[in-house]
Formats: C-alpha cells, structure tokens, sequence
C-alpha cells in the first residue's frame, strides 16, 4: 500500500453494516479508517485527512450530519459517497443539491462491494482530473514564486474592477510597487538570493492587503495593486503599509552572512467617480510618482497628484 494512496473515511453512522461491507477496501490496496459517530467523524476528518469520504447518515438524507463532516475537513471539496435507501432517494438527493461544487455520488445501501468499489474508484479520479485542472489553473493565472497573479490576469482584474468603478461612480486607486536597488542583491549575492527575496516580498504585499484588493506581480521586482472601493486618503494608508511591510523583509537570507536590505518605491494614483479614467492612464500617471519616488532615494511612495499640484 502507498502512501500516497487516498485515505476513505467510512462514516458509518447508522450501523447497518456498511463497514463490514467496505472491509474489501482494504484487502484492494486503499487505506479506510471507520468512525461509528458524528463526533468520530468530524475528529477524523479533520486529523486524518481523507482524501474521500463515505457516510452512511445516522438520519435519512443526513443534510446536518453531512456538512457537520465535511465541513470538520482541513482543506478544499473532498468527494462524497452519501448511501442512501433505494425507496426513499429524496432526502438524499436535497442534501447533495446543498453541496458547494466537487465530486459527489449517491450509494444505496444495499450495493455490493464491487459496485462500491466502482463508484469510489470513479469518485476519487474524477476528484484528481479536478485537482490537475485546478493546478493548471494556478499555474496559468498566479505567479509560482510570489502567488500573486501574472500580468495577464491582473491586467483583467484592473479591467474588471475599472469598469465596475466607472458604471456604478465608485473610488478606485492603483498602485506600482519596484524594490529599490534589487539589481545590486542579484549582483552581491546571486539570483538564488534574490528569487528568495521576490518571495518574501510577495508575501509581505499579501499580508499587507485587504481580501477585495487585488495584487500582482509584472515581472521581476515590479508589484502593482488595484485598491477597489479606495480613496486617495486610505490609499495612501496602505501605500505605507506596503512600504513597511517591504521594509521588513530586510534581515538574514539562508546562505547570506550578513543582513540583505530590502525597500521600495511606490507611485500610485487614484480614480475619481464621474472623471474619465483608461487603466493606461493610471499606470501612465502611477509610473511618473513611481519615477519621482526613486528620484527621491526610494523606500517611499508618491502620489501622482502631488506632482501635479507641485
């Protein structure tokens, strides 16, 4: 038996029996742990880590028994096999309408082992085309290294969120981020270094940003955000929270003997309803307060209308 091999969690609620028919799970190379309770489920769903679970509800349909498991579960949609009676489908079948997406199949209690067998085997494939979309997906909109979105897509959300300010007369800022002397790092150190750098960097802009702002990353040491619902006044609230979360990225790098400064410079500009706005006129203007900001040593941000006043 694999390791890897996906963990079943048998719910076995009602006790009719539906553990001693999943015996032959075991005997066919698949790892099963049984729990007689919602609270044994709910414990074993969320130390063992199923990777599908079967429950045969102490309740007909189960709805509350079914979300009390799977919600117990540590991480994203595990597949579920729910029994049910053959005479008496309809709770069963509201409980799965309930469900939030992934795999999901309907068992009745008196199948035979190697129907079960089937149906499970087809659960958990189903379940890994949906991880391989799902990594395909990551791969093809967010950054590996940093987890923020690639250009493309960012380029989409600004877009998005753009056009959502411009119908409906809401506040929007946009923010450029660039590490000052970044090519310096890659130069004293190596790219080693400096690829664990853009990582913790793109760490810092997520922890210092709310759940609707949307970060990016442009290519090498170049960030931008999209603020939606943001005044100038609170954008330049998290331009500082930008600046001192980047600031404190600077310290000790594995495999640097010594502390590795890391700052930026930040230039933002921001919407206001009922103006004329174009995504290629706030990085113009986000682009010169950035150009000023570097001008001025860096680790700081500038906002494009203090150029303009000035």
């Amino acid at each position: 038996m694999l390791p890897s091999t996906p963990l079943i969690l048998v719910c076995d609620h009602r006790g009719a029996g539906l553990a001693e028919r999943l015996a032959s799970l075991e005997t066919a190379g698949l790892r099963v742990v049984v729990t007689r309770s919602l609270r044994e489920s709910r414990r074993a769903a969320a130390l063992e880590r199923p990777g599908l679970v079967v429950l045969d509800p102490l309740v007909e349909g189960g709805a509350a028994e079914t979300m009390g498991v799977l919600e117990a579960l540590p991480k994203g949609s595990v597949p579920l096999l729910l029994v049910a009676d053959h005479e008496r489908l309809d709770p069963a079948l509201d409980t799965l309408k309930q469900m939030d997406g992934g795999s999901v199949d309907l068992l009745h209690r008196r199948a035979t082992g190697a129907e079960t067998r089937l149906r499970i085997e087809r659960l958990l494939d189903s379940s890994r085309r949906q991880a391989d979309v799902e990594r395909l997906r990551q791969a093809a909109f967010y950054d590996e290294r940093t987890g923020l979105l690639r250009p493309r897509a960012f380029h989409e959300r600004l877009l998005q969120h753009l056009s959502a300010a411009l119908r409906h007369r809401h506040e929007l800022a946009f923010v450029l981020l660039d590490l000052d002397k970044f090519g310096q790092i890659n130069k004293r150190y190596d790219h080693v270094v400096g690829d664990k750098v853009i990582s913790k960097v793109g760490e810092a802009i997520r922890h210092a940003l709310r759940t609707e702002d949307v970060p990016g990353r442009l290519g090498g040491d170049e960030f931008a955000v999209v603020l939606p619902y943001t005044s100038k006044v609170d954008a330049a609230h998290v331009v500082v929270r930008l600046r001192d979360r980047i600031r404190g990225v600077t310290g000790r790098i594995d495999g640097v003997p010594d502390d590795v400064l890391v700052s930026t410079s930040i230039g933002f500009e921001s919407y206001d309803p009922g103006q004329p706005c174009s995504p290629e006129t706030l990085r113009a203007h986000a682009e010169m307060a950035l150009r000023e900001a570097k001008r001025l040593g860096g680790d700081r941000g500038v906002y494009y209308r203090s150029l303009v006043r000035g």
